[in-house]
C-alpha cells in the first residue's frame, strides 16, 4: 500500500540549481488564449503560486506560449520566498542567426518574465544542415557568462546532435525530449550520451497526452479527435503500433498501479523518472482548473520493483519503436505533430546552403561556403555537372575556421556529414543520391565512433565506402570525408 509523501523530490541539474523532479507545464495557456482573450496576470500568478505552495516551484514555458512567461513574470515580481525557477525556451524561426538576433531573442525573455536573468534557456534549432546553429548555442553561452542566462539548455535535439554541441564546449545542462511508455526513444543513445557529459533529460509527453490514464483502458479506439495534444499523441500510438499496442501497455500499467494504489498516470510517470539521466518529467496544468497536487504527490509514495518492471515491459513486446531518434518528429516524415507536417509550426525551411552557376558552364552549378580558403586554393565545397554532384574533402570547421569538437572523432563525422549533405541538397540531390563516400582518419581507435556516425546517416543507403588511415590531418581534425552523389529521378 502506498503512503503519501509530503512533498515532491527534487534533484540538481547544475551546481546550486535544485529542481522539483515534477515540472509544471504552462503550454495549456495558450490553447485558453487561442480565442483572443488573456489570462489576468494577478489570476494566473495566484494559480501558480498554489503550485509552489504544495511544493511545485518550477515552471516550464516558451515564448509561444501564450503569456505564460508574462503570468510568472507577475509571480516573480511579488518576491515569493523561495524564488519560484523558470525555465522558458525561445523558439526562432529558421535560417541563420546572428549575434545581435540572438541577444534580442534572450532580451525579449528577460522583459516578459520582468527579471535579468533566465534560469535555464531551452534554444529550439531546425535544421542541423545549419552550419550556423553551433555558432548560434555558442553565442547563447556568451550570454550566459555575461549573467544573463544561468544555465542553458535544448528541446528536441536528437543524441547525435545533442553530443556534438557537448563535445563542441556549449554547457547544456538539458535536453527536453518525448519520452513516455510509449516513446521509448529517449532510454537509447540519449540516455549514453547524458551519462557521458553529466547532462540530463527533462522529459515531455509522459501521458501521451492524457491516453496514458485510467479512462482508457478497455475503451474502443476514439473515431474522432479534435484536441492538438491527443492528436499528436495518437500518431505517436499509431507508430508505436496502433490501439492495441497501447491497451497491452495500460493493462500492464494498471496491473502495477492496483499493486500499489495509484493511478496509471502514476505508474506511467515514475517508470519515466526512474529511466537514467531523466532529471524531471513535465506535466500540464490548466491554469484556473484542477491543479491535481495530490495525484501528483503520489508519484513519491511508491517504487517500481523488479516485478512492476518485467510487468511493463511484457507490456511493450506488443510496441515497435518510435522511427527515429529523439526530436526526429519535428525534422522529418512521418511527422508526428498534431497536424501530420509542420504546417502548425512553420511557413517554410529555408536552404541551409546556396546553389551558385559556374561561370563560363551555364548547365554546371556549385556550392560556395565563403571560407577565405575557397579563393586561396581555388576550390568549392560542391559542384553539379548534370547528374553528378562531387563534394570536396570536407572537415569539422566552423564559419569562424574553429576546429569543431577536437576531442570527438564520432561528433567530427556528424558535422562534416551534416555540411556535405546540405550541400548536395543545395545542387538539387539528397542524401539518398550518394553513391560513394571516402573517409579519411587519424587514429584507428576512432574507427568505431566514425563509423557509427557515417551509419546513422547513410545505414540503409549503403553506398560503397573507402576508410584510410593517414598520418595526420591539419589542425585538430580527426576525419576528413568526402563524396560522390548521382541525382536520379524520384
Amino acid at each position: 500500500m502506498a503512503t503519501q509523501a509530503a512533498r515532491p523530490e527534487r534533484t540538481e541539474i547544475a551546481p546550486g540549481m535544485s529542481i522539483c523532479r515534477v515540472l509544471t507545464g504552462l503550454w495549456q495557456v495558450a490553447d485558453i488564449e487561442r480565442d483572443g482573450t488573456t489570462i489576468d496576470p494577478d489570476a494566473g500568478a495566484d494559480a501558480l503560486q498554489s503550485y509552489v505552495d504544495a511544493g511545485f516551484d518550477t515552471f516550464d514555458m516558451a515564448d509561444h506560449y501564450g503569456s505564460a512567461e508574462i503570468l510568472t513574470g507577475r509571480l516573480l515580481s511579488r518576491g515569493p520566498d523561495p524564488k519560484p525557477l523558470a525555465f522558458t525556451k525561445w523558439v526562432p524561426t529558421p535560417g541563420p542567426l546572428d549575434e545581435d538576433t540572438i541577444r534580442a531573442g534572450v532580451q525579449a525573455r528577460l522583459d516578459r518574465l520582468g527579471t535579468d536573468r533566465v534560469d535555464l534557456l531551452q534554444f529550439h534549432g531546425w535544421d542541423y544542415l545549419d552550419d550556423t546553429l553551433l555558432e548560434s548555442l555558442h553565442a547563447l553561452s556568451r550570454l550566459r557568462e555575461e549573467g544573463l542566462i544561468a544555465e542553458l539548455g535544448v528541446t528536441n535535439f536528437d543524441a547525435a546532435h545533442f553530443n556534438l554541441a557537448l563535445s563542441d564546449g556549449v554547457p547544456l545542462r538539458t535536453n527536453q525530449v518525448s519520452f513516455s511508455l510509449i516513446d521509448r526513444r529517449a532510454a537509447g543513445d540519449m540516455a549514453t550520451v547524458c551519462a557521458k557529459h553529466g547532462a540530463h533529460v527533462l522529459a515531455y509527453g509522459t501521458l501521451c497526452g492524457g491516453f496514458l490514464s485510467d479512462r482508457w483502458v478497455d475503451q474502443p479506439e476514439p473515431a474522432e479527435i479534435t484536441d492538438w495534444s491527443k492528436m499528436k499523441y495518437k500518431r505517436f500510438i499509431d507508430a508505436a503500433g496502433g490501439w492495441d499496442a497501447l491497451q497491452a501497455i495500460l493493462k500492464a500499467a494498471k496491473t502495477v498501479a492496483t499493486k500499489h494504489d495509484v493511478s496509471v498516470s502514476n505508474v506511467a510517470t515514475r517508470w519515466v523518472l526512474d529511466q537514467p539521466q531523466v532529471a524531471g518529467v513535465i506535466i500540464g496544468a490548466r491554469l484556473g482548473g484542477n491543479m491535481h497536487a495530490d495525484d501528483n504527490l503520489k508519484l513519491f509514495s511508491f517504487t517500481l520493483d523488479a516485478e512492476d518492471r518485467a510487468c511493463l515491459e511484457a507490456g511493450f513486446q506488443a510496441t515497435q519503436p518510435i522511427p527515429g531518434d529523439c526530436g526526429d518528429e519535428y525534422r522529418k516524415p512521418p511527422f508526428l505533430t498534431a497536424s501530420g507536417d509542420l504546417s502548425d509550426h512553420l511557413s517554410e525551411m529555408p536552404p541551409a546552403q546556396t546553389a551558385h552557376p559556374v561561370p563560363g558552364r551555364p548547365a554546371e552549378t556549385r556550392v560556395l561556403t565563403g571560407s577565405k580558403w575557397e579563393d586561396i586554393a581555388g576550390y568549392c565545397r560542391a559542384r553539379r555537372i548534370g547528374d553528378r554532384i562531387l563534394v570536396a574533402g570536407t572537415t569539422a570547421v566552423s564559419g569562424h575556421n574553429r576546429a569543431v569538437a577536437p576531442d570527438d572523432a564520432g561528433a567530427q563525422t556528424v558535422y562534416i556529414l551534416d555540411r556535405i549533405i546540405a550541400a548536395i541538397e543545395a545542387l538539387g540531390g539528397c542524401a539518398e543520391d550518394v553513391v560513394r563516400t571516402r573517409v579519411y582518419i587519424t587514429d584507428e581507435a576512432d574507427v568505431v565512433d566514425i563509423s557509427e556516425a557515417h551509419g546513422r546517416v547513410f545505414r540503409d543507403i549503403k553506398p560503397v565506402n573507402t576508410l584510410y588511415r593517414i598520418a595526420g590531418l591539419i589542425d585538430a581534425h580527426k576525419v576528413e570525408i568526402d563524396v560522390e552523389a548521382i541525382v536520379r529521378e524520384g
